[in-house]
């Protein structure tokens, strides 16, 4: 590939043939003039592609105002008391095709509470994500379970199958597969390991609401899927999560164990309390939020869908970046994040945090997205405690540290951004402006 300062027009003649198919496929601003202040990146005095403002998140309905209004004044308002929380439960299970769905406090009590039920205990050890947010793991390690870390395919920013089955050991009770920033994983592949070596599979769904893959929502294609609904969600209540489930009695035993261990449903004993448990419930206030907040899902989701696969048309043609890739079959990501990968090369090696500053400079909010949180303090704080000793020997832990390498998850970490998802419920000129911007930077990158 051509190393030297592309112009605009070799850059779109890279991707299309004659003149007027190029002029249609980028956006018009990208042939203006630009005055010598306007070709000058932001970031050394110039003037920047953005300068309004993006569509902000969350976005709160006020025809939900009386609801909650009303929920407060009856004084019911936990779970035992009002029916709110059961009723957002029916409808979100009828969203995602699901049997049955569970209300809880947040995401990370979603995947403890799975954990549990599941049989996840004291000395197993859990494959999972090492691309993800930290409670994906975190859940392995509250539950005095060794998280295993698969490595990631750096193309899709997801596990990569392929690399499962060299971490199972006979320890092994279960996968955490992470749907990250809406990103379907190869479930297929996934679940077919899992069937042969008898491991519980775990969606952490976390951020893959409606995201599909094969005609079927994430979080209905393992043995539980787990969601949450945190103030930055595309589904949002400040907090709260949910487990969905297409089996009766692991549903059941869920709801047990997230309500004090009080039996429930086809779970029932003698004994009042027959299981241990603990308090994860979601409260009614939350449950009514969803329920509103649930009238716009489908649109939202559909916007980020068109205006994603726009980026997608023309950022691929910008030397690099590179866009993430979709897992074979037929999938929809929930666009929680856009993500791509900067490939510094192309730009005389300037780092990531320098491109991504030139990036803001411009009015382009942009993040750099997750470190290699394998090499955290906090694993060492696990493996080095009183605990975590008595349940695994010296040996298998010392074969850990030797065998905590992964090179995919470390170059994804090194060369991925992303965009937030309020960003894609932009219009198409939104769109143009971050395109224009990067093309800015990139023609424009000797002054990095």
């Amino acid at each position: 590939m051509k190393t030297g300062k592309f112009t605009r027009r070799e850059i779109l003649q890279m991707s299309s043939i004659g003149t007027v198919a190029t002029m249609t496929y980028w956006p018009h601003k990208v042939f203006a003039n630009f005055s010598k202040t306007q070709d000058k990146l932001a970031i050394n005095g110039g003037d920047a592609i953005r300068q309004t403002s993006w569509p902000q998140w969350p976005i709160w309905n006020t025809g939900a105002n009386d609801d909650i209004t009303n929920m407060l004044k009856s004084g019911k308002w936990w779970l035992g008391n009002g029916g709110h929380v059961t009723e957002f439960e029916k409808e979100y299970a009828s969203l995602l095709g699901a049997n049955r769905c569970l209300a809880t406090a947040s995401g990370t009590t979603a995947l403890l509470v799975a954990l549990h039920v599941l049989g996840v205990d004291a000395g197993d050890e859990v494959l999972v994500s090492p691309y993800t947010f930290i409670a994906s793991y975190n859940v392995i390690l509250m539950s005095k379970a060794l998280p295993v870390f698969v490595d990631t395919d750096p193309e899709t920013f997801l596990l990569n199958p392929k690399k499962i089955e060299e971490r199972i050991t006979d320890r092994t009770t279960a996968i955490i597969p992470v749907h990250i920033y809406g990103l379907p994983c190869d479930m297929d592949a996934i679940n077919s390991v899992a069937k042969k070596n008898n491991l519980k599979v775990i969606e952490d769904a976390c951020q893959a609401w409606l995201a599909e893959y094969k005609n079927q929502k994430a979080g209905t294609l393992g043995d539980l899927g787990c969601f949450s609904f945190q103030n930055s969600k595309n589904l949002p209540t400040g907090e709260g999560g949910a487990i969905t489930g297409n089996n009766e009695e692991i549903m059941d035993m869920c709801y047990a164990f997230h309500n004090s261990g009080r039996p429930h449903g086809t779970f029932k004993w003698d004994a009042p309390y027959p299981t241990r448990g603990s308090n994860r419930r979601m409260q009614q206030f939350q449950a009514i939020m969803l329920l509103s907040q649930m009238k716009r899902i489908k649109n939202d989701a559909d916007i980020r869908l068109e205006n994603a696969l726009y980026l997608d048309s023309k950022l691929k043609e910008i030397p690099g970046i590179i866009p993430y890739k979709l897992v074979p079959g037929e999938n929809r990501s929930a666009y929680h994040m856009y993500p791509f990968r900067f490939i510094k090369e192309e730009y005389n090696n300037i780092s990531k945090e320098k491109y991504l500053k030139a990036l803001r400079a411009e009015g382009i909010p942009c993040s750099e997205g997750y470190g290699p949180q394998n090499t955290y303090g906090l694993i060492e704080e696990a493996l080095n405690s009183r605990g975590y000793k008595r349940l695994f020997s010296e040996n298998r832990l010392k074969q850990y540290r030797e065998e905590n390498i992964l090179p995919g998850n470390d170059q994804l970490c090194n060369e991925a951004l992303c965009f937030y998802q309020s960003l894609l419920l932009g219009s198409k000129n939104d769109m143009d402006d971050i395109v224009n911007a990067m093309v800015k930077i990139y023609e424009n990158r000797n002054e990095l």
